[in-house]
């Protein structure tokens, strides 16, 4: 009896990409929401290689553009306000020209661009610990050379260099400011300047003073003990905001694996004036 049941055929491309067409429609006409790979032309788009600081601007934009107080402001209200590209498949349009965190290399729909930038030493360190927490989860065991060598675990198996040389490049010719990490721990309100200008949003200097203590780090860091991340991967027992400091690759990250990271990545420090 069980043998004469037809087997269903798998869906075709064209069929499967009907159906979810279908599907994003009523979800946009029942929740008044939209596909997180539409966008408008004038859309900003916060990008950096993972763990530049894109979780600390995404609180940053939120808090300057919607004048939510970061401090006390969930992280998936902070989700909702500024949508992540990787995370979200849909999300609600609040403003004509919506904000986005996004890790993406060069798209030509990507028309005006904040690419973060942070040094990659430190990067490759907090982007190690975050993996580990990850991977402890499945009881897997990760090293620096598994990362580097073997670019086990990153965004698109693409280092640091790839996605910073990708986005000095600028193929499609986007709209673009380059904001580095190190500058905004050192100079937060004359670098928030410069990206209000760019955005063409105008805020009073006291406002952005109050956003940069609204947004330092131990104040992320017990809004993340008090709330939580809005990312069910991540353990509830760990924390996200790990240090949040520049240099601290000199004290965690092994000599060898300095070298060989300096190797390959050299010349990108040097474009972006840091210390090799």
């Amino acid at each position: 009896m069980i043998d004469s049941i037809p087997l269903l055929k798998p869906l075709t491309k064209p069929v499967r990409r009907m159906v979810s067409a279908k599907i994003d429609q009523r979800i946009r006409t029942f929740t008044e929401t939209i596909p997180i790979s539409e966008f408008f032309d004038n859309d900003i788009f916060i990008v950096g290689y993972p763990k530049s600081g894109n979780t600390w601007f995404q609180n940053i934009l939120a808090g300057l553009i919607y004048g939510v107080n970061p401090e006390f402001t969930p992280d998936s209200v902070i989700q909702d306000l500024i949508p992540d590209v990787h995370y979200k498949r849909y999300y609600r349009r609040y403003r004509t020209s919506m904000v986005f965190k996004s890790h993406s290399f060069p798209r030509p729909d990507y028309r005006k661009v904040i690419y973060i930038v942070r040094d990659g030493r430190d990067v490759m360190v907090s982007y190690f610990y975050y993996l580990k927490v990850l991977r402890e989860r499945q009881g897997i065991d990760i090293s620096f050379e598994q990362l580097l060598l073997e670019k086990d675990g990153l965004f698109q198996k693409k280092l640091w260099h790839e996605h910073v040389e990708a986005w000095l490049k600028n193929p499609y010719g986007a709209d673009l400011i380059l904001i580095k990490y190190e500058d905004m721990l050192h100079n937060f309100v004359g670098e928030l300047e410069n990206i209000c200008k760019f955005i063409g949003f105008d805020a009073p200097r006291y406002r952005l003073e109050e956003i940069e203590r609204q947004t330092a780090f131990n104040k992320m860091r017990s809004k993340e003990m008090k709330f939580g991340m809005n990312n069910p991967a991540w353990p509830k027992d760990k924390l996200f905001a790990r240090r949040g400091k520049a240099g601290s690759y000199k004290d965690e990250m092994p000599i060898e694996i300095q070298k060989y990271f300096l190797q390959t990545a050299s010349d990108s420090l040097s474009k972006l004036n840091y210390i090799v």
